[in-house]
C-alpha cells in the first residue's frame, strides 16, 4: 500500500526552513567604557551540529600562525529528535476536498487528515565572551511564552495552510574553558524547542458527484406499501463546484 502513489510535501524541510528564517537575523553590539558601539555583528547561523564546531576549536593551536580559527560569536541548530503526539490525533477517516484545476478541473482532490508528530530542534549560541551570548538569548526569550507559531503552506495544492507551532523547552548554559590560559575559551548556550509538525498522505482525484438517487420505502402493515424514489442532477449536467449552476429534483412513486 505505501508504493501506491509516490508523494513528497517536504513537512521537515519547510519546517526547518521555517525554524532557521526565525533567528537568521540576529546581532550583536559592542561598546567601549564611554557607552560607545564600536562593533556591530551579525550572526552567523549555520544548520550544523555543536560538536563540529566544538572539534573546529579544539583542532586550532595557538603555535600554529597558519590555522585559521572559527569566528566567534555563531549559532546552529540540529535535529534531535521525531515523535509522534497521540494528543493532536484526528479521526482517521476524516478527509481534505479541494477542487481542482487546469486539466483536473473536472475533479476533486482528496487527502486524509494528518498524522500528529513533534520534532525537536536544538538551536546552540555560541561566543567568545558572556555579555555576546546574553545579548542573543535576551533578544530570543521575550518572543517565546513559551510558544512562537510560523504560518506555512502545509499543502498548497489543496489549500491547507497551518500555523506551525514553535514551543521553547529548556535552556542549558555551559563554559568550555580547559586548559591554561593560552587556551581558547568557548561559552555555550543550547535552547531546547519542540515544533508540531502535520505529515500528510499522497493527494487523491476524485470524480465529481453531479447526480444522487435515494430511495425511501414505507414500511407498514396495509397492503399497499409505498416505495418513492428521489433523483437530484445538477444543472447543467457538466456543472463544476466553481461554476454558476442549479439543481433538478424529480420524485417518483412506485405503488404495489
Amino acid at each position: 500500500m505505501f508504493l501506491k502513489q509516490h508523494f513528497y510535501h517536504q513537512h521537515i524541510r519547510k519546517a526547518i526552513i521555517a525554524f532557521g528564517t526565525i533567528f537568521n537575523q540576529m546581532s550583536i553590539k559592542r561598546k567601549n567604557s564611554a557607552d560607545e558601539v564600536t562593533q556591530f555583528l551579525r550572526i552567523p547561523l549555520a544548520y550544523s551540529p555543536k560538536q563540529k564546531f566544538l572539534a573546529r576549536i579544539a583542532s586550532i593551536s595557538g603555535n600554529d600562525p597558519a590555522a585559521t580559527a572559527i569566528t566567534l560569536p555563531r549559532m546552529g541548530f540540529e535535529i534531535t529528535g521525531l515523535q509522534y503526539n497521540p494528543n493532536r490525533k484526528l479521526s482517521l477517516v476524516t478527509r481534505n476536498i479541494a477542487v481542482g484545476e487546469g486539466d483536473s478541473a473536472n475533479q476533486l482532490r482528496s487527502q486524509y487528515t494528518s498524522t500528529p508528530y513533534d520534532m525537536e530542534i536544538s538551536l546552540f549560541i555560541m561566543t567568545k565572551n558572556q555579555d555576546d551570548g546574553l545579548q542573543i538569548v535576551e533578544q530570543i526569550l521575550p518572543f517565546f511564552n513559551p510558544d512562537f507559531n510560523v504560518t506555512i503552506k502545509d499543502i498548497p495544492e489543496m489549500g491547507i495552510t497551518r500555523d506551525l507551532q514553535i514551543t521553547l523547552n529548556s535552556i542549558n548554559y555551559e563554559d568550555n574553558y580547559e586548559g591554561d590560559y593560552n587556551q581558547r575559551t568557548s561559552i555555550m548556550w543550547t535552547l531546547t524547542f519542540t515544533l508540531s509538525l502535520n505529515f500528510y498522505g499522497s493527494v487523491d482525484l476524485q470524480g465529481i458527484i453531479r447526480t444522487a438517487i435515494a430511495n425511501t420505502y414505507l414500511d407498514t402493515a396495509t397492503d399497499t406499501p409505498i416505495s418513492q424514489k428521489y433523483t437530484v442532477t445538477t444543472d447543467p449536467s457538466d456543472a463544476t463546484p466553481e461554476g454558476t449552476w442549479d439543481y433538478v429534483e424529480q420524485f417518483d412513486e412506485y405503488f404495489e
